[in-house]
């Protein structure tokens, strides 16, 4: 394990290599959907203790600094924050990052894809479980989906990289409401994404997942798709393609087919609060150490000190009660 600031690479107890940190710049949203945030949640965190943005650029910095390449600033819905695209140009100017991405639920997005892309955000990923509008209005609670639509369009117009749609998949999701999102994805160009729902706070815990890897199984073959191992990128997916090489259909498997073993991500919350595991509690107080006046060399060690404390695994399947926080609280 790394011991000094001058290290290039965080490598943890279990010899994965960290990579890749995801930002949330907000545990705040303006969708409320069913398996995310009960409709009356009230628990985020006090804008007093959201980190400023140059706090935040301070500390990825630091991450970079030991070898971090991939950011991806998420949420919450990170644009109902004022200023992220100004991150996000703070972000892309940092030496050594290779991959600036966002997480969103596109329902802002037609009036941010331009700048966006400007502030160096290459690709998106973008929250979408249905076309249908009576659909998307009981999974969100929030009647918005030509909002969501349009944003996906500005997007591509602008020209980002890759926009990936990702579909949450549970025991409640028809399969051929995510057929009918295949065929969306594969006209636009964008690469659709299934994810099992995982039992994060009392909210998640009341879907049962769905082995992905059948249903995806199944929609490859109906769309004559091949699976890969080209397009992986940073994440965990595992992708299929066109018969022309197209990525067209990804599948993250939490539950069902875990990818501990190859982990290479860590979050960072909106307090500050560096969370190592998504099934995990085990946690470093970044935010409140900065804010205390702690020297770049001082949170550089917290931080090796977190990675190597970093768990081999997630207990999703053998202990789901235990993560209490919501999905919206520890960043997607």
């Amino acid at each position: 394990m790394p011991v000094s600031g001058e290290s290039k690479a965080l490598i943890d107890s279990f010899n994965r290599r960290i990579d890749y940190l995801r930002v949330s710049v907000t545990d705040r949203c303006d969708l409320r959907c069913q398996y995310c945030l009960p409709e009356g949640f009230k628990d985020f965190e006090e804008p007093a203790n959201w980190m400023t943005h140059p706090e935040m650029a301070r500390i990825i910095g630091l991450f970079v600094g030991l070898g971090v390449q991939k950011i991806r600033l998420t949420g919450g819905e990170p644009l109902t924050r004022r200023g992220v695209s100004e991150l996000a140009a703070m972000v892309s100017a940092l030496p050594g990052v290779t991959d600036l991405a966002m997480s969103t639920n596109g329902t802002r997005l037609a009036r941010h894809a331009a700048d966006l892309r400007q502030a160096g955000v290459r690709r998106l990923n973008v929250s979408l479980d249905t076309l249908d509008a009576a659909t998307f209005k009981e999974i969100t609670r929030r009647d918005c989906l030509p909002d969501v639509l349009e944003g996906l369009d500005t997007a591509h117009k602008v020209g980002f990289d890759s926009i990936k749609i990702n579909c949450v998949v549970h025991h409640k999701t028809h399969e051929e409401d995510v057929a009918r999102l295949l065929d969306f994805t594969m006209e636009k160009g964008f690469i659709l994404r299934l994810i099992e729902t995982m039992p994060m706070g009392a909210s998640g815990r009341q879907y049962k997942h769905v082995d992905l890897n059948e249903m995806g199984g199944r929609l490859a073959t109906r769309y004559g798709l091949v699976p890969t191992v080209e397009y992986r990128g940073p994440g965990p997916a595992r992708y299929w393609v066109t018969h022309d090489n197209i990525p067209a259909l990804g599948l993250i498997t939490p539950m069902s087919q875990h990818f501990c073993a190859t982990c290479n991500r860590v979050r960072l919350s909106v307090d500050g609060t560096l969370y190592l595991c998504l099934g995990q509690e085990n946690s470093v107080a970044l935010g409140p150490a900065l804010r205390a006046g702690a020297s770049d060399a001082e949170l550089r060690n917290l931080i090796l000190a977190g990675i190597a404390a970093k768990p081999e695994r997630h207990e999703f399947t053998t202990a789901p009660e235990r993560i209490i926080r919501v999905m919206a609280k520890t960043g997607g």
